[in-house]
This record gives structure tokens, sequence and C-alpha cells, in this order.
């Protein structure tokens, strides 16, 4: 069989034919066809958009980019800060509590526990009031980006936590209890087997997360953070061009969470998660 035949067979076997909107469930796609129907979904919203916006009589508007470009780039760039540090704080938070919510001292699992109940049972918004106007007030916590950073990294923590505890009591037991049976200690155990099959199977809903933290993170426009959220609804007052504000807010948006949502479908795909 020659090289082109092997090929051939190889492209035939990988991607089976089938009609260009059609695929089989877990059979892969050809790039071509997912990119072909990825446009063609574009092109539909689009046209819904435009079609919605013309009924509405509403003109789209984006001169106002070119004039407050600068205040632009300075809302994204503080979005992205906020969103960096609440990440590495909310990990700093996360892991402590899940390691906390098994510890045998009875008084840090249930903590640990009431503190993961409370986060994640309570809105984002009540916990930026709450802790800024009272916790932050009290303790002196006057700077809003590092009031917003700690309360996204305590909010986020909660999540975090219940990723690395769930990940962990997913682990198969076979594969610790052989390496227990080897003579590991219990830290060598964990570094050695545990750790790296719980990194392979937590690192997709951690980077989802960091994508949630990235969307939270309007929500400080409430205490007058000047982020992205912040900086549109300024200008939009200012030009009264509210649709093309925030319609270009959701698209800055977007190229901040889609590459990470990427990244996550790719961990995904990559990860072994019957290791």
């Amino acid at each position: 069989m020659t090289i082109s035949t092997q090929r051939h067979a190889q492209m035939s076997t990988s991607y089976p034919k089938s009609n260009i909107f059609m695929a089989a469930k877990d059979s892969p796609v050809a790039p071509w066809k997912r990119a072909f129907n990825y446009f063609v979904i574009v092109v539909a919203v689009v046209a819904v958009v435009g079609v919605s916006l013309s009924m509405a009589g509403i003109a789209l508007n984006f001169d106002f980019m070119v004039q407050y470009r600068a205040r632009i780039w300075d809302g994204f760039c503080l979005t992205v800060f906020i969103s960096l540090f609440s990440l590495v704080g909310s990990l700093i938070i996360g892991i402590p509590v899940a390691l906390g919510q098994n510890a045998r001292f009875l008084p840090v699992r249930y903590l640990c526990d009431f503190y993961v109940k409370i986060i994640r049972g309570t809105p984002l918004i009540a916990q930026i009031y709450l802790f800024y106007y009272i916790i932050g007030t009290a303790w002196g916590v006057e700077n809003r980006v590092v009031a917003g950073i700690l309360i996204l990294s305590v909010f986020a923590g909660a999540y975090i936590a219940e990723i690395i505890r769930g990940g962990y009591e997913s682990l198969p037991r076979g594969p610790i209890e052989a390496a227990r049976a080897l003579g590991l200690s219990r830290v060598q155990c964990a570094i050695s087997v545990e750790l790296p099959q719980m990194v392979s199977r937590i690192l997709p809903a951690l980077t989802g997360q960091f994508a949630s933290i990235i969307k939270d993170s309007s929500l400080l426009s409430v205490i007058a953070v000047i982020e992205l959220t912040q900086t549109m609804r300024e200008i939009s007052a200012t030009n009264y061009n509210f649709f093309g504000c925030f319609l270009l807010l959701g698209a800055l948006y977007l190229c901040l969470t889609l590459p990470i949502m990427f990244i996550s479908r790719y961990f995904e795909k990559k990860m072994d998660y019957d290791a």
C-alpha cells in the first residue's frame, strides 16, 4: 500500500462521510466542517441581531471607540489585573478549605463546610456590599481595587474548594492502595499518585472557573471600581450610546473568556480521566 493510499485510509477512518451539517455523536468532525458550521451560526446570529435592531429602529455607532480608547483600554487592563490576582487569591483560599473539609479536627471541618455553604448560597452582589461597606470599613480596607480582589477571591475560593474536593473524592482507590502496599508514605502517595490524577481531573473545571471570575468582576462596578463595565457605564452616560457601548462591552468580555473556554475544552479532550 502506497503512502498516499495509507493517508487516504486514515482520513476516511478519522472523519466518516456524512452530511455537511451532520456527524455521529462521538465521531471526530473535520476541521473544515467545524469551521463552516461555526461560520453559518455566526452569520445567522448576526443576521438576527441586525434585523432586531432594524425593527427596533436602533442604529449602532462605534465612533466613540476612538475618542475613549484610552479609558476603554485602562478598564480592560484593570479587569485582567483583577481577574488574575483574584484567581491566585481564590487558589490560596480554595486549596486549604478543600483540605479542611476532610480534617479530623471537627471545628476546622465544619468551619470550612460552613464557609462553602454560605458563599455558594448567597449572591455575589450581596457579598460585595456586605464586605466593602461593613467588613471593609471595619478593618480599614479603603482601596476599592484591593477590596474587589479580596471579595472575588473569597467568592471563587468556595467554588474552587468544591472542585478540588470533588476531584479528590473521584479518584479511584486502587492505585492509591497499591502505592501504600508498596511502602509509600502518605505524603509520597499524595505527591506521586494522587496529585497527578487530581490535576488531570480538575484542570478543565479550574479554567472554566477563571472565565467565571472574569465575568463576575463586572459586578465590582457597584462599588465604583473603574473596570471595564464601569468604564462603559460612564461612557454611555456621557454619549447616550447605550447599545453601542454594551455591545462593545460584550465583545471585549468574549475576547477574554473565549480563549479560556477553548483551553478548557482542550484539556477536557487531552486529559485522561480514566487514568
